[in-house]
């Protein structure tokens, strides 16, 4: 079974050279005994110069990252502040993008959902792409509540799909929490940690939405008929 596997996966590869005619070099190479593996390994690499290259947009255009004049910080920070936050996010995306699924997991908050999941079921998250890559923008200030704080970090994320190669990019939100510095908290509960991760929304949207959004379904029903009468 495993090798009818690694069969069907060098057709594949060599189907892709195969629009650039490269299958021919392929052929030789294992008629002429050269191990399988390595011919994949070299039709892979022919094949991924083929690819239409990443190239997330810049910031300020559509798809970006907001324009901020102060972008996250480089170099020794207090972690305890909103750039320490953004620090945390560069790292979660930099393991993500080694592949390091369980040390990534463990930036996140343990009491949420994701926190929680066992390794398998993190690391499938991933499993759709063979890239993944991220450009951290600059964090929100922090916002206190019940004890915690809070700080909210853009986040351009691409990558490439594995299936068929192609780029693929989306902005997020990264939320992270961490424990005011209370008496009886503990060093870790200090920590930034990851509280969630969402769709990016521009605060002039979220401002938007809540003057425009309306209060109630019945709300939204009797603008719809004051329209309607018009």
């Amino acid at each position: 079974m495993r090798g009818a596997i690694r069969t069907s996966a060098l057709a594949t590869l060599l189907l892709v050279a195969a629009c650039d005619g490269r299958e021919e070099s392929a052929i030789d190479n294992l008629a002429n005994g050269a191990n399988q593996a390595q011919v994949q390994n070299n039709v892979r690499a022919e094949a991924m110069a083929l690819m239409e290259p990443l190239a997330p947009p810049e910031p300020g255009t559509p798809g970006g990252l907001p324009v901020d004049p102060a972008p996250i910080e480089e170099g020794s920070i207090d972690p305890d502040s909103a750039q320490g936050a953004a620090q945390v996010v560069q790292g979660y995306y930099g393991l993500l993008e080694e592949k390091r699924f369980e040390d990534a997991q463990d930036m996140w908050n343990p009491a949420t959902a994701i926190g929680a999941q066992d390794d398998a079921h993190f690391a499938a998250r991933f499993r759709g792409f063979s890239e993944i890559h991220a450009n951290i923008g600059a964090p929100s200030e922090p916002e206190g509540a019940a004890g915690s704080l809070y700080v909210t970090v853009p986040v351009q994320v691409y990558g490439r799909i594995a299936a068929n190669g192609k780029p693929w990019y989306a902005l997020r939100q990264v939320t992270l929490r961490r424990v005011n510095d209370v008496p009886g908290s503990t060093e870790e509960q200090r920590r930034w940690h990851i509280q969630s991760i969402g769709a990016y929304a521009p605060e002039e949207a979220q401002v938007a939405s809540s003057v425009t959004a309306p209060i109630s379904i019945t709300d939204g029903m009797a603008r719809r008929k004051q329209a309607e009468a018009k």
